[in-house]
């Protein structure tokens, strides 16, 4: 059988897939170099790759508030996240041992292909998501005002496609702001909204253990 690469950034995604990304192979890209390890090693993948919308300076002051709020409410006791790291995840391309340049590469094709109109944004509920224990995420989401969110996973999803990254793409999607991290459950329930409008998108390299996020890309929208 022969295997024809027909996109820019084929090579290299096939060189990832086959030396070991998400299957456990000792040998493995890093910043686009092959590295080789003890045979039989896994590096524990410590480099995050997402797509996120990030809520502008007032928004996020607003939610920061209203987590600590929330969180003194409901008697809770993890960490609040910090205001400069709150974010809605749209699409996440996965977990590695380094930064992979092919992923990054088609991922940036994808956000450059992407064509919408700024929308505005609108959370007015939290509720605790389902979790391990001690790890129960706290979140804040929405109803009718997240569709614009929505139509971005859809539009995102489909550029994701072409550029060979698809077994990232899920259909299921719940647009939501972790506010922390608890092992209480709290029931949903409705708090004074917050929004913004939504202008841009952004590629994210989370350094996993390192509270840091590093933006790859960032794509503007229509006004």
């Amino acid at each position: 059988m022969m295997l024809t690469l027909r996109h820019p950034v084929d090579l290299l995604l096939f060189l990832e897939f086959c030396l070991g990304f998400g299957s456990g192979g000792s040998a493995r890209l890093v910043d686009g170099q092959l590295s080789f390890g003890e045979f039989g090693a896994s590096p524990r993948p410590a480099d995050g790759l997402f797509f996120a919308v990030l809520p502008e300076a007032a928004a996020a002051a607003d939610i920061s508030r209203l987590g600590q709020h929330q969180s003194r409410t409901h008697g809770l006791t993890g960490k609040p996240i910090l205001a400069e790291r709150l974010h809605v995840s749209v699409h996440n391309i996965g977990d590695y041992a380094g930064r992979p340049r092919g992923i990054v590469a088609a991922g940036c094709e994808a956000g450059a292909a992407v064509e919408m109109s700024s929308f505005d944004l609108a959370f007015d509920r939290v509720v605790s998501f389902g979790g391990r224990s001690g790890n129960r995420p706290f979140v804040l989401r929405g109803g009718d005002g997240v569709a614009g969110l929505l139509a971005l996973h859809r539009h995102l999803g489909a550029a994701l496609q072409k550029v060979g990254l698809w077994r990232w793409v899920k259909p299921q999607y719940e647009p939501h702001v972790t506010l922390l991290y608890d092992d209480r459950y709290v029931a949903e329930q409705a708090v004074d909204p917050v929004r913004w409008t939504v202008r841009e998108f952004v590629l994210v390299h989370s350094l996993h253990g390192q509270g840091r996020y590093d933006f790859l890309g960032r794509w503007k929208l229509r006004d």
